[in-house]
């Protein structure tokens, strides 16, 4: 016990050290980010919308030109999805009180899917600066962040939504059977939220730093990001409008990237950032 204390101690007492002679910088990322997704039962059409984020960290000096960096950010995205073609009906397994599955069928007209994704972003990036003139320096920084979505959701909407069965044991079709969850309802709305997961992503920016006294300079630069993995944890597929099983109201919202659990969901932007960095 005595052992694993002292060397805490130790480590503790390292990082203080650096993180005293390092660089610590403030700033806010704006630009246009967007939700890719590569789902198979329906082509979406997006209108892309703002993501943001707010940023504070420090960089250790390696080198006089080189320095490691990493912190804290908190991310969001925003984006509206529409369903391109969604007369056509997607089709998902389900199975009804009595215990007997059937195919389910939705159809919808102008569906629309508000996304609001919110992440915990942890970066650990390499820096690269020169001095180009008089209090101005060239930086870029290279990296990977780790991308953990703290929330996404979703507010579904539909000017009509029909949802009908087709028992295959004994080739039954139902269409009109609102106790049971067949059948039609105008003005669909409803809140969800998809299950998510953490994945790394990657980091570049490419900036200018323009000291302002001896102590703080401004920091300003373009960025890119792009997420490698898929952020949606799902071990099974959805309808996009959930079953219900006593009515044809109050259908859960399990959103379009719900019908494909292998769908690979990730998050890309770009933009501009600004910050504050204390010498």
């Amino acid at each position: 016990m005595k052992f694993n204390i002292k060397h805490a101690l130790g480590i503790t007492v390292l990082l203080c050290s650096q993180a005293m002679v390092a660089q610590f910088y403030v700033g806010v990322q704006t630009g246009i980010g967007h939700i890719k997704n590569d789902i198979k039962a329906a082509t979406p059409g997006y209108q892309i919308q703002h993501s943001g984020a707010v940023k504070a960290g420090y960089i250790y000096s390696i080198t006089n030109h080189f320095g490691i960096g990493t912190g804290l950010e908190f991310s969001q995205y925003k984006q509206n999805v529409t369903l391109n073609n969604s007369s056509e009906a997607l089709t998902n397994f389900e199975v009804d009180p009595a215990g007997s599955a059937f195919i389910y069928n939705i159809t919808t007209s102008n569906y629309r899917e508000e996304q609001t994704l919110h992440a915990i972003q942890i970066p650990l990036f390499l820096q690269y600066k020169t001095n180009i003139a008089k209090g101005v320096d060239f930086n870029f920084r290279a990296g990977a962040k780790y991308f953990l979505p703290v929330d996404y959701k979703i507010k579904s909407s539909a000017a009509f939504v029909n949802g009908t069965a087709y028992y295959p044991d004994v080739n039954l079709y139902i269409d009109d059977l609102p106790e049971y969850g067949f059948g039609g309802q105008g003005n669909y709305s409803a809140s969800g939220e998809y299950n998510t997961k953490g994945t790394i992503m990657a980091s570049y920016e490419l900036g200018f730093t323009f000291d302002i006294n001896k102590n703080n300079a401004l920091y300003t630069a373009i960025f890119v990001e792009n997420a490698y993995g898929t952020i949606l944890d799902q071990n099974e597929d959805k309808s996009y409008i959930g079953y219900n099983s006593t009515s044809v109201n109050d259908r859960k919202a399990n959103g379009l990237y719900s019908t494909d659990k292998d769908a690979k969901i990730r998050p890309v932007a770009f933009g501009l950032t600004f910050g504050w960095n204390f010498k």
